[in-house]
């Protein structure tokens, strides 16, 4: 009885492994695609605010808004994605709040009433890089940044909408609990040297930990997007988004950002 309860554990542990692999694999490209997010919203303004030809436009002002205007639009795409991503019921009210907060009124209130975030606030990140005054080819590098930003968030949607199979996790717990329910019956053997088989007690509650926890984590990787800190990286990116203009424009005209909640302020 004891080698054979043991020997379906070779058995049950091949789908909790193929399960568990199949949830990291969506939790990992869940981070590589926010990676990516993160990589070039950080690349668009950058290259917004180092190609900004005052040759084409002389009014150190007018540039300022304009990079002001692609920085914020440059935020609304990751918050909007996170917003999109995660349970409207906790996420929507803040959201609204933030936008509003941190965007013009009419932009605000443009992305809010959207009926998909995302490709909204991407909608702008084009407009307002189109604005920027640079050559037509370096506008094209823009853009390149922008279409990744559209492939990411397709592939985010995937992962988010292609959950693993319900009937493969239920299959597999059921198995796990079959296989938990008769251990006792093969350990009782091996336990003849405690008192009234004592030691089965805590020996079957260890090895439960561990099995059960293992089910657990593949059950909360199945869902990337809720243990990702999708809000943390929001917020990341718009502190740095929002630094870039300051930084181009610290030397070239007596204009400066105050404190914090001064540069959230729009123009």
């Amino acid at each position: 009885m004891f080698r054979d309860i043991f020997l379906l554990l070779n058995i049950i542990t091949t789908p909790i492994v193929f399960r568990t692999n199949a949830s990291y694999n969506r939790w990992a490209e869940a981070r590589a695609k926010w990676g990516s997010i993160i990589n070039h919203t950080r690349n668009i303004v950058r290259m917004g605010e180092a190609w900004c030809d005052p040759k084409l436009e002389p009014n150190p002002y007018i540039r300022a808004e304009l990079l002001d205007n692609l920085s914020r639009a440059v935020w609304s795409f990751p918050r909007s994605l996170a917003r999109h991503l995660s349970n409207p019921e906790e996420d929507e009210e803040p959201f609204k709040q933030e936008v509003r907060e941190k965007l013009k009124p009419e932009r605000a209130e443009a992305l809010i009433a959207a009926r998909h975030r995302p490709c909204r606030s991407l909608h702008d990140i084009s407009v307002a890089a189109n604005a920027i005054p640079m050559p037509y080819m370096r506008r094209n590098k823009i853009d390149k940044s922008i279409t990744v930003l559209i492939d990411d968030c397709g592939a985010c949607e995937r992962i988010f909408g292609s959950p693993v199979p319900l009937v493969y996790t239920r299959h597999t717990a059921r198995f796990l609990y079959v296989w938990h329910l008769l251990l006792p019956f093969a350990l009782w053997g091996a336990f003849d040297y405690s008192w009234n088989h004592i030691m089965l007690i805590p020996a079957n509650v260890f090895i439960s930990v561990f099995m059960f926890g293992i089910e657990e984590l593949a059950t909360q990787l199945e869902e990337p997007f809720s243990v990702l800190p999708m809000q943390f990286f929001s917020d990341g990116i718009y502190l740095l988004t929002r630094e870039y203009p300051e930084w181009g424009f610290d030397e070239e005209f007596p204009f400066t950002y105050g404190n914090d909640d001064d540069w959230r302020q729009p123009f």
